[in-house]
């Protein structure tokens, strides 16, 4: 077969076009908003996906960003606007945020995201001082199922993880969740300050925001949310309490709207990839955190789930109408 010139400048500018997604689907180079300050959760994902993907060679480089304000709104609005139809743009996203965007209203939901992968969780911990009369998660649930308006309970910011929780307990035990007595505070600190003085009489936070002080013998861990006991922690899972329910204060990487099924297919690819490098592991076990991946269609049906779940609880204790 022979080729003239026009031919041959022919199939160079296709193969030029079709450039971009091939060094795509090799190593591409990819910028992850944090839609909080330096130092969070999502800043910590969002730079843990940077350094997973690059020494696990499936990314050429990673660019991190920090777009902080109103629970990651600000962030999630930018990135929606602005990354439309761009596979190389992504942003770490979780629980937090389903919580801001029914508090503030937002017009941009996670409704308008390409959920990729979701990757790590922190599992919540129910607990009381070490001095409390109360010895299990039983003896609380009856407690609060008695008058959930005398229980207090101490925690994060309002309409956080810590506060979701408290309601779907009081619920889940057959009383008001509107009645939950949930003080928020603005840091962890300042929360556990107030439940080691005994000025509440329990303290939801994640487990590792209370592991150092159960060792320590101030604290008593009633329960945790897990779905099934944690290797290595002395305590039951609210369902083995009675309490039908599992929260996960849980991370997730999306890519913006208007994507091609192509590009969704290519980044959920790297991403199971990376969930099963070495680089990553040794990342989970660096930081703490437990893997629970997910993709796909279980994902995106997993999201639509927790904004429902979310928002009745949130309407249900008045912070939404």
């Amino acid at each position: 077969m022979t080729f003239n010139r026009r031919t041959l400048l022919g199939l160079a500018l296709i193969a030029g076009a079709t450039l971009p997604s091939a060094s795509f689907a090799q190593a591409p180079s990819l910028k992850i908003m944090a839609p909080a300050a330096p130092g969070g959760g999502w800043d910590q994902t969002a730079r843990s996906v940077a350094q997973g993907l690059s020494e696990a060679g499936l990314a050429q480089s990673v660019q991190v960003t920090n777009v902080p304000g109103a629970g990651g709104t600000i962030g999630i609005a930018q990135f929606v606007n602005g990354a439309k139809g761009d596979p190389t743009q992504l942003m770490a996203s979780g629980y937090v945020m389903v919580g801001a965007i029914n508090l503030n209203k937002s017009p941009v939901t996670l409704d308008q995201v390409t959920p990729i992968a979701r990757l790590t969780g922190e599992w919540q911990a129910v607990a009381v001082p070490a001095t409390s009369p109360i010895k299990s998660m039983k003896e609380l649930a009856e407690m609060i199922k008695a008058d959930p308006a005398k229980v207090t309970w101490a925690g994060g910011s309002a309409g956080g993880p810590d506060h979701i929780l408290a309601a779907l307990i009081t619920k889940n035990v057959g009383a008001d969740p509107s009645k939950t007595n949930y003080i928020a505070f603005s840091g962890g600190g300042e929360s556990l300050g107030a439940l080691l003085g005994g000025k509440v009489t329990a303290g939801i936070n994640s487990l590792g925001e209370f592991t150092s002080q159960i060792q320590a013998g101030k604290l008593r861990l009633l329960a945790v949310s897990s779905p099934d006991r944690l290797r290595d922690v002395d305590a039951p899972t609210l369902k083995e309490s009675g309490i039908d329910l599992e929260l996960s204060n849980w991370r997730m990487i999306v890519a913006p709207p208007g994507i091609s099924e192509d590009d969704r297919a290519r980044l959920t690819k790297m991403f199971e990839d990376l969930a099963k490098s070495e680089a990553w592991k040794k990342i989970l076990a660096a930081r703490g955190w437990e893997d629970i991946f997910l993709t796909g269609s279980a994902l995106d049906e997993f999201v639509k789930t927790e904004q429902a779940r979310t928002r009745d609880v949130l309407t249900s204790v008045g912070l939404v109408k």
